[in-house]
């Protein structure tokens, strides 16, 4: 049910942004401190620049699309630029994007030569009468509505290839000993398990939520396998009347425990709050199915939640009097 929106004076007290870079075995062990600062500034740009739209009036979608595209066209996150490599060698992006204040939403998956694949998710939104285009559709439909579309090549990076080849070789070592559990679920040593998508949620002074996630996917991924993040309800929701989610991690978990949406109905059926929502969704249900990963979760009123059950997870928050933090490890 889409609740009437009754006017809302502007307060720009209330504008908040909370992003994340993806989850995993991501220890300060195993992170340079060059890598460490390297993470951080993208991070940073990232909030810096939904926190200006917000600032200048911009609205909640605004916010969340400007903040991924920085993240997207980093090669340090596994979306957009960074985005990791299936088993054929190729990079299949997914992306979504949800306004709380109407509840529609726009996705679309499976595409490797749309540059930023957050922005082609709102266009889906906005000028079509879809939710999620897949594959060649949504290429299709990106060209048609101007779109930047890149040569394949341009989201290829050493450092994602590299992984493929191990992934690959961990594959066969893996058949060898014919175990169930496939090989990417282990942490290699000083090879970080990462679950790489980047999310946003924001709160705009009109007191609207947003929620956008995009990902490259799994390393080695087969069959044009799709993941949470551009499903709506799983990996991206936004409400204005609960909350706006965003989750990273082992995508298949959060597919069927619905977590955005599950976050979502604790609010609203048991009036949880935003944090003991996301707390109960991720730290107990997905721990007891198994699922490893975490999420980024905001209300109406500011209050948000970063909960994660994997060793890290990248995140940050920037809040309307310009305070932010960004965040790495278990702290």
């Amino acid at each position: 049910m889409i609740h009437a929106q009754t006017p809302v004076k502007p307060d720009k007290n209330k504008i908040t942004l909370v992003i994340h870079g993806g989850a995993g075995t991501i220890l300060r062990k195993n992170m340079t401190p060059e890598k460490e600062k390297a993470y951080k500034e993208v991070l940073n740009q990232a909030l810096q620049t939904g926190y200006k739209v917000l600032q200048n009036g911009g609205s909640s979608l605004d916010a969340v699309e400007a903040t991924i595209r920085v993240m997207e066209d980093s090669p340090l996150f596994n979306a957009g630029k960074g985005s990791v490599f299936t088993h054929e060698g190729k990079n299949e992006m997914d992306a979504a994007i949800m306004d709380g204040s109407t509840l529609k939403a726009g996705a679309i998956a499976g595409v490797s030569v749309i540059k930023n694949p957050v922005s082609t998710a709102r266009k889906v939104m906005e000028n079509s009468a879809h939710v999620m285009l897949i594959g060649r559709g949504a290429e299709e439909f990106a060209k048609e509505q101007g779109m930047e579309i890149v040569d394949p090549a341009y989201f290829y990076t050493e450092n994602r290839y590299q992984q493929l080849q191990r992934a690959i070789e961990e594959d066969k070592i893996q058949l060898d000993h014919s175990k169930d559990k496939g090989s990417l679920d282990e942490p290699q040593p000083g090879d970080e398990k990462k679950f790489g998508t980047v999310g946003a949620v924001a709160l705009d002074q009109y007191g609207n939520l947003a929620a956008a996630t995009s990902t490259g996917g799994m390393t080695n991924k087969r069959w044009n396998r799709v993941g949470d993040a551009p499903i709506i309800g799983a990996g991206t929701y936004a409400n204005n009347q609960t909350c706006a989610v965003s989750a990273t991690g082992h995508g298949e978990y959060f597919i069927r425990s619905v977590v955005g949406y599950d976050i979502s109905a604790l609010m609203e059926y048991k009036a949880l709050s935003v944090k003991n929502a996301a707390e109960e969704v991720v730290m107990k249900k997905l721990v007891q199915r198994g699922g490893e990963g975490g999420v980024i979760a905001l209300d109406r009123n500011g209050n948000f939640a970063m909960p994660f059950n994997s060793e890290g997870m990248y995140r940050g928050y920037i809040k309307a009097d310009g305070k932010s933090e960004v965040l790495i490890y278990k702290e």
